[in-house]
Formats: structure tokens, C-alpha cells, sequence
């Protein structure tokens, strides 16, 4: 493996992951370089802490962020709708799907942002696991007999989308890497009294730590650093952007 800067990371911007990687992906190119840093994986299948264990070999480390290729779906290849759920959960839309521009400000794609709720729904508790899907737009020639000319059409690629999962610190100590125990300590000297020590805690739990969150997650009595204040529900979904 090639040796890399000490503090390297792959952070890609949104329009390097549809124009570059996916685009790459949907149509087989580069797949051993590309899958280095996004392997193919059927994340719906797998809760969201195991997740990062499951990662590019040169993403692997990475406590903030991983990137998946998701193929599409048997049921949804057959007209049905695709499924996010699996026995600890389901994952949520939150909010509407919104177009991903190009630096020349074109449309390339569209995102949706999800969330990890544990449990059954509709009464599952919401976590800090996010994911962003992002699906392309591609133009397709017309039809060389018809009488239009020059015009292509957009089309929504379904083979494959492209899945960030991250975590929700809710800390601006993104990238303080110091043990969570010397942060609250440190905040404790600060505050002087319990409740700045309480409120640190708080604070850390919500840490981009894959391997604490999974047990969070997985520990259902507990009701503080998973539940979120609630996420407005989807207007419309991918199956109203078959006109694209």
C-alpha cells in the first residue's frame, strides 16, 4: 500500500462523488482504485456500527465518515419499493431529496439524507447515524429519428447510489482527538461545579466513535445521547423524480 501524509484523509466534495466516483462506478471504470476508498456493499442490510469495519481499506480509519456503493435492490429492480430496515432498525428519510449542483452550476444529481432509528417502526428511537444517498443524473441522447434535435434527456440512474454514513457529534471538537475522559476534566476545572462535568459528557458521547455508538445504539434503555429532536418528515420521495 502506498504511504500516505500523516493526517491524509478522503473528503471528497459532493460533486467529485456523483461526477467522479459514481459516474466511474456506473459505468466500470477504475473499480480497482475506486473501491480502495468506496467498496460495494448492500448497507441496508448491516447496522450502521458495523459499518466502518466494512470500509475502503484507505477509509477504514476514519472515526467521521464512510462511503459506500449500494446496488440496487432486487424488489426495487422488479417496480417495488426499496428496503430499509433489518432486525435492530430502519433507516428514515428526513426531510425532501434536493439536487447536488456541479461547480458550473448544472444539475449532476440528487440527494436524500436518512436516519437510523433502533427499534420496530413507527416507535423506534432516533440515533445520531446519518446517511446521505446520492443518485445521478445523466442526459441520454434522443431518439435520432425523432424531429427534436439536439436535445437529450435527464435520466435518474438507479443501478448503483452512493451512500455517506456519519455520525452526528454535536460538538464542535470535530477534530480534537484527546481522550473523552480529559476533555470532561478539563471542562470540570473550567465550570467548577457538577453540571458543566455533566454537560461535557453529554457533549463527548456524541463523538464520531463507530465502536461506542454501536454499543449506545444497541443498549435501548438508555435515552439521552441517542434521541435527537425530531426531523421533519419526507414531502416527496425518489419515485416522484421518475419524470427525470
Amino acid at each position: 500500500m502506498e504511504e500516505y501524509p500523516t493526517g491524509f484523509r478522503f473528503y471528497p466534495t459532493e460533486e467529485e462523488l456523483i461526477s467522479f466516483y459514481l459516474h466511474n462506478q456506473l459505468h466500470g471504470l477504475k473499480q480497482d482504485r475506486i473501491h480502495r476508498v468506496i467498496p460495494v456493499l448492500d448497507i441496508f442490510d448491516t447496522e450502521p456500527w458495523n459499518l466502518p469495519q466494512l470500509a475502503g481499506e484507505l477509509c477504514r480509519e476514519d472515526r467521521e465518515q464512510w462511503f459506500f456503493f449500494a446496488p440496487m435492490q432486487e424488489r426495487e429492480a422488479r417496480g417495488g419499493r426499496p428496503s430499509r430496515s433489518m432486525a435492530t432498525g430502519y433507516w428514515k428519510a428526513t426531510g425532501s431529496p434536493g439536487y447536488v449542483y456541479s461547480s458550473d452550476n448544472k444539475v449532476i444529481g440528487v440527494k436524500k439524507s436518512m436516519v437510523f432509528y433502533v427499534g420496530k417502526a413507527p416507535t423506534g428511537r432516533k440515533t445520531q447515524w446519518k446517511l446521505n444517498e446520492y443518485r445521478t443524473i445523466e442526459l441520454s441522447p434522443t431518439n435520432p429519428n425523432s424531429t427534436s434535435s439536439n436535445i437529450s434527456i435527464p435520466k435518474l440512474r438507479r443501478e448503483f447510489t452512493l451512500c455517506r454514513v456519519y455520525v452526528v457529534s454535536g460538538s464542535s471538537r470535530a477534530f480534537d482527538r484527546r481522550p473523552l475522559e480529559a476533555v470532561a476534566g478539563e471542562t470540570t476545572i473550567q465550570g467548577g461545579d457538577s453540571s458543566a462535568s455533566n454537560g461535557s459528557g453529554g457533549g463527548g458521547g456524541g463523538r464520531g466513535d463507530a465502536s461506542s455508538s454501536g454499543v449506545a445504539a444497541d443498549n435501548s434503555g438508555s435515552s439521552n445521547q441517542w434521541e435527537m429532536t425530531s426531523l421533519e418528515e419526507p414531502i416527496w420521495d425518489w419515485e416522484q423524480l421518475d419524470w427525470l
